[in-house]
């Protein structure tokens, strides 16, 4: 699994990729029934293409949301009924099982929920980490230091994550 995100305590960057991900083989199956989505997260066009969707919102809705972003990824936090749409993104919900972890709202890993949230805590040296699960990319993704959604951030962060045109 890989994590990215801030530490929330010294604001530094947080991100491991690669051999970590081979440590905690987890398999996953569809959940009997759906969680409850509290945040929508986007990687690559589809990271994207949800700071689109976010920033066509108007400025009460922004403020009503939460958000973190990394290198291609983007992960939203608000009530269920205002999170937006956006084809191809995984919402994801709390297991009261593993409340410290957001998890896909389709899928559960077929491994205990607490079991799993022990093991993701260590991994990110984080006794109080609050953690974004996308088994797509094998990715953690820290939210505890997520901030209101600006505008300005996101329209900087889309800037940088849009391909340019060129002649």
């Amino acid at each position: 699994m890989s994590a990215t995100g801030r530490d929330s305590r010294t604001g530094d960057a947080l991100e491991t990729r690669g051999e970590d991900a081979a440590r905690l083989p987890v398999r996953w199956r569809s959940r009997a029934e759906p969680l409850e989505p509290l945040a929508v997260a986007g990687e690559g066009p589809v990271a994207v293409a949800l700071a689109r969707r976010v920033l066509a919102e108007d400025d009460a809705r922004l403020a009503s949301w939460e958000g973190v972003a990394g290198r291609g990824l983007l992960v939203l936090l608000g009530a269920s009924a205002s999170l937006p749409w956006v084809d191809g993104a995984v919402y994801l919900g709390r297991d009261a099982a593993a409340p410290s972890l957001l998890l896909p709202c389709t899928l559960a890993p077929d491994v205990a929920a607490s079991l799993l949230e022990r093991a993701f805590v260590v991994h990110v040296h984080g006794g109080g980490a609050k953690l974004a699960v996308l088994p797509a990319s094998m990715c953690l993704v820290r939210v505890d230091a997520a901030r209101p959604v600006s505008r300005v951030t996101l329209q900087a962060w889309l800037d940088t994550e849009s391909p340019r045109d060129t002649p």
